[in-house]
């Protein structure tokens, strides 16, 4: 396999269905795969979560096995029972920056111990947009500045665990009336205060920040997920974050009903990103055709092949970041104080 169909395949992150690895994921591990998200069908319990991890990194231990385990209505560890950790609202409603941290320590030392290293969140999105169909409750709140220390404390916490943090979805998804699954949400708000949250998430040192499929009119004429404008002008450039830009899912209709799967994984590692989302219904023939996509854009000149090895070597440096050894953390009784606390008479 050459260099240039290892540094394509780092920069992918798909998914498969079940409780164990399928061959093709297996080979394509052997081929340089960088990453792989889980979901709500790959978990049965915590003991076979970890056997499942452990299986991938026999296969390539340096990997980014990552999942969203946001807590309240977004989890993937419980979805048969529900969280045992309210959600973002909760905490923000109980404005103690100390229990969010707390909470999100204990989140991700349960996927510490189940050999996660990243988990996609916290949400950093100000919800102010009222007729927001998608985010709602995920957002610890309305104001920009108490979700700004609210997902500041989340990243600590969750570092603190050796599992890394994405604040996600840039450059903000609260201020819109549309569901980037469905449809291409656009922004027309105030985006400076949309931005603060995504600022304290970086100065507390978040190791990665999810690019949302969202369109910025006073930015660019293409989403966020797809604009060197947002993604290296502005993350970068303005915003100074030198971590992992990872796609909001490839597969969602906002980007791919309009350019396709593999167009968008092509513009968007062309516009700064570093690892390619595909999604939930998204695997082996999808890893090949991005995959092909990806080296045919090199071998034409429309991607440079030292962006993609930039994109490549922030996988790797995420991976040699992430260091998850954790036993539990202060175990669940976090989640049932912050619930408690969160209960309004």
């Amino acid at each position: 396999m050459s260099e240039l169909d290892r540094l394509a395949a780092a920069t992918l992150q798909p998914s498969f269905p079940g409780h164990v690895v399928p061959d093709w994921v297996a080979r394509w591990l052997e081929r340089g795969l960088g990453g792989i998200t889980l979901f709500a069908y790959n978990v049965r319990d915590p003991e076979q979560l970890a056997g499942l991890t452990g299986t991938l990194r026999s296969h390539r231990p340096e990997l980014l096995i990552s999942i969203d385990e946001e807590g309240g209505d977004v989890t993937r560890l419980e979805a048969d029972t529900g969280s045992s950790y309210p959600g973002n609202f909760a905490l923000g409603a109980v404005d103690d920056v100390a229990l969010t941290e707390a909470v999100a320590s204990a989140i991700a030392g349960e996927l510490a111990s189940a050999g996660l290293n990243l988990n996609l969140a916290p949400v950093a999105d100000a919800n102010t947009n009222p007729r927001n169909p998608v985010i709602g409750v995920r957002s610890f709140g309305s104001d920009p500045e108490l979700v700004a220390r609210h997902v500041a404390a989340f990243v600590n916490g969750t570092q603190r665990q050796g599992v890394a943090a994405c604040a996600k979805h840039f450059p903000g998804h609260g201020d819109t009336a549309a569901d980037s699954h469905r449809e291409l949400p656009v922004i027309e708000g105030d985006l400076d205060a949309g931005l603060l949250p995504f600022r304290a998430a970086i100065a507390a040192g978040t190791q990665a920040v999810m690019a949302g499929h969202l369109l910025v009119p006073a930015l660019d004429d293409a989403p966020a997920t797809l604009s060197r404008s947002i993604l290296t002008d502005l993350l970068r450039g303005e915003l100074g974050f030198d971590g992992l830009v990872v796609t909001d899912a490839l597969e969602m209709a906002a980007v791919s009903a309009t350019f396709g799967v593999e167009e968008a994984a092509v513009r968007a590692l062309i516009a700064g990103a570093d690892s390619l989302g595909l999604g939930h219904d998204l695997h082996e023939d999808a890893v090949e055709s991005v995959h092909a996509a990806i080296v045919d854009a090199v071998r034409t000149g429309r991607l440079p092949e030292e962006r993609l090895a930039e994109a490549a070597d922030r996988v790797a440096a995420l991976c040699r970041w992430a260091a998850p050894t954790s036993a539990g953390a202060a175990g669940r009784a976090a989640g049932a104080e912050a619930a408690r606390r969160a209960l309004r008479g």
